[in-house]
């Protein structure tokens, strides 16, 4: 419930309860992050010719985790899950690289990045 109170020229705006505001915040940031998490699962499963997007793809799932992370701790008063959200970024960091580093070298050796031939890097 949103209460506004004017005094003089400056609008104030009280909510009846934070916790409210907290729950109402809460839902939006989880809907947000849930969307981002189907948007990168939508990625993987309709696009499996393109590699690239297919990392992409991974690093918005990672990125909805991350933020369902971070939304649980502030919502929860504890540390932990930002410690999670940051390792989470290093792993998404790493996972890039790599990724990026593999794709490179695949692309100096057969000359495309198709997905239908990575088969052929076994050993």
């Amino acid at each position: 419930m949103l209460h506004v109170s004017t005094s003089g020229h400056h609008s104030i705006y009280k909510y009846k309860s934070i916790e409210n505001l907290l729950c109402m915040d809460l839902v939006k940031y989880l809907t947000f992050s849930f969307l981002l998490f189907l948007l990168g699962i939508w990625g993987i499963f309709f696009n499996r010719k393109n590699i690239i997007i297919m990392l992409m793809s991974i690093e918005l799932m990672l990125l909805a985790v991350n933020l369902n992370f971070l939304v649980f701790s502030v919502y929860l008063d504890d540390l932990i899950g930002q410690l999670f959200a940051l390792f989470v970024l290093t792993v998404a960091a790493a996972e890039s690289a790599i990724g990026l580093a593999l794709l490179v070298v695949y692309y100096r050796v057969r000359g495309t990045i198709a997905v239908e031939f990575i088969s052929l890097l076994k050993g």
